[in-house]
């Protein structure tokens, strides 16, 4: 995730590929560790229609030494791949299955299922506002903060009735309904700060993960001393633009636990009347639980310096 949002592209991937009508090409073929796992992420643009299908088997015999007696082993071959495509089984024993979205009860247990297939969107584009046709966010009183939910899902939207999960085009039948944490959407947020006081204020921006609730829709619950699942192991880049009319970008690895505030990630000064834009880009990772919001806080204290 960190390598697309610097625009870095791994060497070893072809930059182009031309398939042919009717035919298939292979991006990859790459051995599985023995932790049994393996993530890749991939930003990919077509000019037509094609499938793409991310498969796992094992390492194919290949000869036997008659000296050693030993097998060896190699890689799989293109219509080997294609076989296991046409013909194979999925992988088992299955996950549990999902709770169905019209059987979900606040007093039960829901089961959200495993992410598989084709979810809609591979972005999510927004400048954040005081509403339409005000294109500035007033910061906060001094003292206060306000957050923006991210990636809520059905039992967690924290007051605000909103499910943040991206909708799937196709799926497993026994896999998840929608596509819970958007795993892989890119997030480009744009927030156009203004000091609409008379007083110089401090202005932090932050992304927090707090607790899963869906009582409150004004406040936020955290724990002081956070020990329990990582949530959230990913790039954060912040993008704002100096007094100077210079833009500077920095990049942030977060690891944050259930319950846990967020440091902020910029802290700046705003005269009275004065703007701000800034800019936060990431893409959820694959290994995150939602939910997360972005925080907006002006702060008690003025701070003179601004970082």
């Amino acid at each position: 995730m960190g390598d697309i949002l610097r625009g870095f592209n791994d060497p070893q991937l072809a930059r182009r590929i031309t398939i042919p009508p009717g035919q298939s090409r292979m991006l990859f073929s790459l051995p599985i560790s023995p932790s049994n796992a393996r993530s890749t992420f991939m930003r990919v643009y077509s000019d037509g229609p094609v499938y793409v299908a991310n498969l796992a088997m094992y390492e194919v015999p290949d000869q036997l030494s008659e000296d050693t007696e030993v097998i060896t082993y190699r890689s799989p071959h293109l219509n080997e791949w294609r076989y296991l495509m046409t013909k194979g089984n999925l992988i088992f024993p299955r996950d549990l299955a999902p709770t169905p979205p019209n059987a979900i009860r606040p007093e039960e247990k829901t089961i959200y299922g495993r992410v598989a297939g084709i979810s809609v969107g591979s972005e999510w584009e927004a400048t954040v506002s005081d509403g339409p046709g005000k294109p500035y966010l007033s910061i906060p009183e001094r003292g206060k903060a306000f957050s923006y939910p991210l990636s809520t899902v059905t039992t967690g939207t924290h007051g605000t009735q909103q499910v943040q999960s991206a909708p799937m085009l196709v799926r497993y039948p026994d896999t998840a309904y929608q596509a819970h944490g958007n795993y892989g959407v890119h997030y480009s947020l744009t927030l156009p700060l203004s000091n609409k006081t008379n007083e110089r204020q401090t202005v932090a921006v932050a992304l927090q993960t707090p607790f899963k609730q869906d009582q409150y829709a004004d406040r936020l619950i955290f724990t002081h001393r956070p020990q329990g699942q990582i949530f959230f192991r990913g790039t954060v880049r912040v993008a704002y633009k100096e007094q100077d009319g210079t833009t500077q970008a920095r990049y942030f690895h977060l690891v944050q636990r259930q319950g846990q505030q967020g440091e902020p990630l910029m802290r700046f000064n705003l005269a009275p009347g004065e703007s701000r834009e800034v800019e936060v880009d990431f893409i959820y990772p694959p290994d995150a639980t939602p939910p997360q919001v972005l925080t907006v806080r002006t702060l008690e204290l003025f701070y003179g310096d601004s970082r």
